[in-house]
């Protein structure tokens, strides 16, 4: 990996961005800093890793155990008459 380092540089040289994310205390009474920058190592982009939990997700056994039940053909359906019981019209608890 390559890096170029500047040693030695003023804070009041530093692009006020960079000043910015220093930590406030213990850089006030340093007049020098060294700067150092090289490339980052690419990390699992978010759509890679949403992508690889995905998979893990799908090669679970358990995934899909209840695909070929008729009675859950239509998902929502089935969900409104098991809550039915429990849930007055306006969607509130029934009191038993």
């Amino acid at each position: 990996m390559n890096a170029v380092v500047f040693e030695h540089v003023r804070l009041s040289d530093l692009p006020a961005a960079w000043r910015d994310k220093l930590p406030k205390t213990g850089f006030a009474r340093q007049s020098h800093v060294t700067v150092r920058i090289e490339e980052e190592e690419v990390v699992d982009a978010p759509a890679d890793k949403a992508q690889a939990d995905l998979e893990a997700l799908m090669a679970n056994p358990m995934f899909g155990m209840w695909r070929d039940r008729k009675d859950m053909a239509d998902v929502g359906t089935y969900i409104r008459a098991i809550r039915a019981p429990r849930l007055n019209a306006d969607g509130t608890r029934r009191k038993n």
